[in-house]
């Protein structure tokens, strides 16, 4: 497990440096190929982008198509990494569970002041769901992807049925991709999900969030470190203020409350004399 809490700095790990890496290899190439995949049709011209600085080559349509295939690659790979990488370490935090959807339906109505969040595992229900369904989007692009490309530099006279088959996966599947990326965008801009933005970019989250938001994830990380023998985190010690006495224990604070407020003293012989001599 990667995830490490971090009290000194109010931090808590929740995605490595290769987490992190595949995530934006997938996003960015992701981006890269819609675009180019829209520069491909003629579109760039029509609408002015390639007008655009930087954006001259959108109307070429051989120099979309290359720029289409090298983020294709990059995609594919960080996609065969992420299944591979994941899978072999046995990580299971992404996969649905028993009542995710209903708890999802809970936590949307949370958002509208109907009841509260449950406590949270290290990954919310409708998060799981969406990885389950950006898999499905992911492979049905690249199945389709390789069969088109195949077709273009090997089989140009593969048969019409597959050819249209594999267009119509792919053009589904890049409306899907555009739709699953907006909603992933819409998600993160909603205010309970915003602390999230930190681990997206840094790999990391506020401890308090966590700790308030996902409590079950917070206790699994501190029932791991103690596995491994590692110290726990010191208490937090109060400062006392200067000057101000110190509280007696309660063993002496229960002796001065039995003691009496005023105690009589018996006359001295000394005293009784003096009295005598007087009389």
């Amino acid at each position: 497990m990667d995830d490490k809490i971090l009290r000194e700095k109010g931090r808590v790990v929740r995605h490595s440096i290769v987490e992190l890496l595949e995530h934006w290899a997938i996003a960015l190439s992701g981006l890269a190929l819609v675009l180019s995949g829209m520069f491909e049709m003629p579109m760039a011209n029509r609408y002015y982008i390639s007008s655009v600085p930087g954006l001259a080559w959108s109307a070429d349509f051989i120099v979309s198509l290359k720029v289409h295939y090298a983020a294709s690659i990059v995609f594919v790979a960080a996609a065969l990494f992420h299944a591979v990488y994941h899978g072999l370490r046995g990580d299971r935090g992404m996969i649905p569970r028993k009542g995710d959807i209903r708890t999802s339906i809970e936590v949307v109505k949370s958002f509208f002041g109907k009841g509260k969040e449950p406590p949270f595992h290290k990954y919310l229900p409708e998060q799981r769901l969406a990885y389950v369904g950006m898999v499905v989007i992911i492979a049905m692009l690249i199945v389709s992807g390789l069969v088109k490309t195949w077709k273009n530099i090997y089989a140009p006279d593969m048969s019409y049925t597959v050819v249209l088959w594999a267009t119509w996966v792919h053009n589904i599947g890049f409306v899907l991709f555009v739709l699953a990326f907006l909603a992933h965008m819409a998600a993160i801009v909603l205010k309970p999900n915003r602390p999230m933005l930190r681990g997206i970019l840094t790999g990391a989250v506020s401890l308090d969030y966590a700790g308030h938001r996902h409590p079950l994830w917070i206790a699994e990380i501190e029932g791991a470190q103690a596995a491994k023998g590692e110290p726990p985190a010191p208490p937090t010690e109060v400062a006392s203020v200067p000057g101000e006495a110190e509280a007696p224990p309660d063993d002496a604070a229960g002796e001065t409350e039995a003691l009496p407020i005023e105690t009589r003293e018996s006359p001295s012989p000394a005293g009784n004399d003096a009295a005598a001599q007087k009389s």
